[in-house]
């Protein structure tokens, strides 16, 4: 096991590397001038001396590759430069962001659970029945509607007709989170409640139920200890995507809530042309995407034989 995981970190290594590569060029490549940029910013006139100078305090005199690898190194170290807006340390601010991010994803993720794996189950086993089409019909409904313009009915309903919750930030404790984690739950359960109720009906039309049946074993049994069992596979995969997309931080729902998190600071930092806080925002969703896929294979090891042993049957 140790081997493996050892193995798929080492092949994970040039893909960050690659990423932060990227990132670096598309960013110093383009038409606006750092320089210019934090000029602006900072809402300073500077002169072309000054301009110069802060050029060559900066590096941006030396060549392109020389400039990525000692940005490189400084954010090995944990210094990711500093917020041509704020001035202050891009990787302080991230952090000052991170803890409302988690906080929405754990809660998004919990409600997405609880909401879709039972009612995938339940469509699953009253297949064509009138439960069955009442829960494909709201999900159904829950997948079609953008973010956006749920958060604005959630808004209108909750917020302005019956006053129960606050309309954006989050310094109301509790209450400030369920509207942001309805927003996200509903769609992502609209989603994946169809997903799981195809998953558990595949599973049910096999053999090794059938097999089950006739040896009389109850379909509780069967359901909970050898049906959802084979379907966690496709569940995990659904969850690891929707931690990974969260933990980066959902743009639109943050900023309609005005809710301070990651999402926001990029929607922000793109909005002001604030590179040092770009760049941080995209290594730290190649690192989601990457610690969330290590995860996901070092599950699958363990829930598929065939992953174990190599082979693609037992």
């Amino acid at each position: 096991m140790r081997t493996y995981i050892a193995r798929r970190l080492f092949q994970l290594i040039p893909i960050l590397l690659g990423i932060t590569l990227l990132s670096f060029l598309l960013i110093n490549i383009g038409t606006a001038d750092v320089i210019d940029v934090i000029e602006s910013n900072t809402g300073g006139v500077m002169t072309e001396d000054e301009k110069e100078m802060l050029r060559v305090e900066l590096g941006l005199d030396k060549p392109l590759v020389q400039q990525y690898v000692q940005w490189l190194f400084k954010v090995l170290q944990g210094d990711m430069g500093e917020s041509f807006v704020s001035g202050q340390p891009v990787f302080d601010t991230f952090l000052s962001k991170l803890p409302a991010t988690i906080y929405l994803t754990v809660t998004s993720i919990l409600l997405t659970v609880f909401l879709s794996i039972p009612l995938g189950i339940l469509s699953a086993v009253k297949q064509n029945k009138i439960i069955d089409y009442s829960i494909r019909f709201l999900s159904f409904i829950g997948n079609s509607l953008p973010n956006f313009f749920v958060s604005l009915l959630l808004i209108y309903f909750f917020s302005l007709k019956l006053k129960l919750l606050p309309v954006m930030g989050n310094s109301a404790g509790w209450k400030s989170v369920i509207l942001p984690t309805l927003t996200l739950a509903l769609s992502m359960a609209s989603k994946y409640t169809r997903q799981v109720r195809a998953t558990v009906l595949e599973e049910l039309n096999k053999d090794y139920v059938q097999g089950a049946r006739a040896r009389g074993i109850g379909e509780k049994r069967i359901l909970y200890f050898s049906v959802l069992r084979a379907s966690m596979l496709t569940i995990v995969t659904l969850l690891a995507l929707s931690i990974g997309s969260l933990l980066g931080g959902t743009a639109i729902v943050e900023s309609i809530f005005m809710w301070d998190g990651v999402g926001k600071m990029a929607v922000d930092a793109i909005t002001m042309r604030d590179y040092p806080v770009i760049q941080v925002y995209v290594i730290w969703m190649a690192i989601i995407y990457v610690c969330v896929n290590l995860f996901t294979d070092i599950i699958y090891h363990y829930l598929d034989p065939r992953i174990r042993l190599g082979q693609e049957d037992i």
